[in-house]
């Protein structure tokens, strides 16, 4: 199946955003997945502050990785994502799981971009 992670990691170092995108691929590589693509989106302000680890956070550094794995292998990536206390928050979806809808899918999530699915349908 094909996944999209979405992360936004507290701003301020590059090198943390790398880290934490580079662990949640090794989950996936470790479980025979395939990382599709990683897009660094930079550094925004939240839609409104959030309190994480006992500290309030108006800005994230954004990035999106798309991946194929199993099921098993995403709760993994979540599990990794939700442990890590640099995380701020995360996402999980789920782009498609037939391969006539996610094979014009690509790597790259370009900012206002939409996948292009097959037939017209988002699954």
């Amino acid at each position: 199946m094909l996944y999209e992670l979405i992360g936004i990691v507290r701003p301020g170092n590059v090198n943390e955003v790398k880290e934490i995108a580079k662990s949640a691929a090794t989950t996936v590589l470790n479980a025979g997945g395939v990382v599709r693509g990683v897009t660094n989106w930079g550094t925004f302000l939240l839609p409104k502050p959030l309190r994480v680890h006992q500290v309030l956070h108006h800005k994230g550094h954004y990035f999106i990785m798309r991946f194929d794995s199993s099921a098993r292998t995403q709760h993994a990536v979540r599990r990794t994502m939700g442990l890590d206390p640099r995380t701020i928050r995360y996402s999980v979806v789920k782009m498609g799981f037939t391969l006539d809808a996610i094979k014009d899918v690509g790597g790259l999530a370009g900012w206002g971009s939409k996948p292009r699915v097959a037939e017209g349908k988002r699954t």
